[in-house]
């Protein structure tokens, strides 16, 4: 598989270091505005909230926000949903909702197919009307040939994120659509200038999947809403929805799948409970591994200390975060790990797994503990510290919520952003 540099042959692209910084599209030498000035940027994802499939749409959303709190002019084309406007400005971002064609959503690759030349349509209608943009922004791989044929029609540099890979996701390549999502991905990396991804150890998935060059791949972590869970209590009339007074919740959220790692917490359950009885397992989130949760918490005899949720609302969820006692992400693939900040945010001290981008996150006994992934005896042992070591809790939990407002902030994100666009932009030229 060949690399990428964002400038494959037959392209009009090149990649010398001009001392101007021209608007893509432009002839050399013409400077339109210097590359910090405020920007045009088209983001291309296939989810905006309140349509929120994974983790992508609230990145997204976030990061959209923050460019443009700092004056960008930032258009979001994503898909329309029945209810919702299909053209908003969204506080400090123009929402653009497309509507995709109607197919057998059966078939998932047509569909993709399908929403790519709707995406095009809409924001050739976007550019016609709004002018050019300086900057493409895509999300992931299923908007990979809108991106790409938006690139070539205007010339505009395409810069991408990878929130997560195919190879990832299934520990390899194993069948055809595997493989085909594979080589789109490599397409999407291949066309982009640069390559954004949130981890050290995302960055080394990516440049050893795709064979990048190191210098093409900027690694920018994700963050989260600082004040999410400002003017936010305990409450504990909500509390005993979940949980009696007297039990510790050792709390899950994510979806039922088995990347994400829930079937170890329930395998773990028996020996915490052994330990420490006064403990319930609050299981939130929906997916395809319920059942499969629900039959072993049965036949383990834990089932009357499990309960599992469904889905909750944003707001439900904000609320339960400030009653739980012990967050708990077993993830066995994690590219970041959004919701591992959110316990550090909430106050809440984290157990996470050693996979991915969580053992980034979290140093262990210090701001949080890590068990070994897809090890139940090691997440039982790591959620027991904290439950019989609450000063130790106390102390990990303050330092957790330093870390996060330090670091993994969107203005700061959304700086680092920028960052890479100004760099793209300093070395755009377009040959005549």
């Amino acid at each position: 598989m060949k690399s990428g540099n964002g400038y494959g042959k037959g392209d009009r692209w090149n990649n010398e270091a001009g001392k101007s910084c021209n608007k893509a599209g432009n002839s050399p030498g013409k400077i339109d505005r210097p590359c910090t000035a405020p920007k045009k940027i088209l983001m291309l994802s296939w989810e905006y909230p309140p349509r929120i499939i994974g983790g992508i749409s609230r990145v997204v959303y976030n990061l959209a926000q923050e460019l443009g709190k700092k004056g960008n002019e930032v258009h979001v084309v994503t898909c329309w949903e029945e209810g919702l406007k299909e053209e908003e400005l969204d506080c400090h971002v123009n929402v653009h909702r497309i509507r995709t064609c109607e197919i057998d959503a059966s078939c998932f690759i047509n569909w993709v197919h399908h929403m790519n030349f709707s995406f095009l349509e809409g924001s050739i209608k976007l550019i016609n009307e709004k002018g050019k943009m300086d900057i493409i922004h895509a999300h992931d791989w299923m908007t990979t040939f809108a991106a790409r044929t938006l690139k070539h029609i205007y010339m505009i540099p395409l810069i991408c994120t990878m929130h997560a890979t195919e190879a990832g996701r299934n520990h390899g390549i194993h069948n055809d659509i595997q493989r085909y999502i594979n080589s789109v991905e490599w397409r999407l990396t291949y066309e982009s200038w640069r390559v954004i991804v949130n981890s050290n150890y995302m960055k080394g998935e990516v440049r050893n999947t795709f064979q990048l060059p190191e210098d093409k791949i900027r690694v920018i972590p994700n963050g989260v809403n600082i004040e999410k869970f400002n003017n936010c209590s305990s409450d504990i009339d909500f509390r005993r929805k979940y949980a009696m007074d007297n039990e510790k919740i050792v709390f899950f959220v994510g979806r039922l799948v088995n990347e994400k790692g829930a079937h170890i917490l329930v395998h773990a359950a028996p020996k915490i409970i052994h330990h420490y009885n006064n403990v319930k397992f609050v299981i939130t989130g929906r997916g395809p591994q319920l059942d499969y949760l629900q039959k072993i918490a049965n036949e383990m005899n834990i089932s009357h200390k499990v309960y599992f949720t469904g889905y909750i609302s944003d707001e439900e969820l904000v609320k339960l975060y400030k009653c739980v006692d012990v967050a708990v992400f077993p993830s066995l693939y994690e590219p970041f790990g959004i919701v591992a900040l959110e316990g550090m945010l909430a106050n809440v001290p984290v157990v996470v797994s050693d996979a991915g981008g969580l053992d980034e996150i979290v140093q262990h006994g210090v701001d949080g503990m890590k068990s070994y992934a897809g090890n139940s005896n090691s997440l039982a042992d790591s959620i027991l510290e904290i439950l019989f070591n609450p000063a130790k809790a106390e102390e990990m939990k303050k330092k957790a919520y330093e870390k996060v407002c330090s670091i993994y902030n969107w203005n700061i994100i959304a700086g680092k952003t920028e960052e890479v666009y100004n760099e793209v932009l300093k070395t755009v030229v377009i040959s005549s």
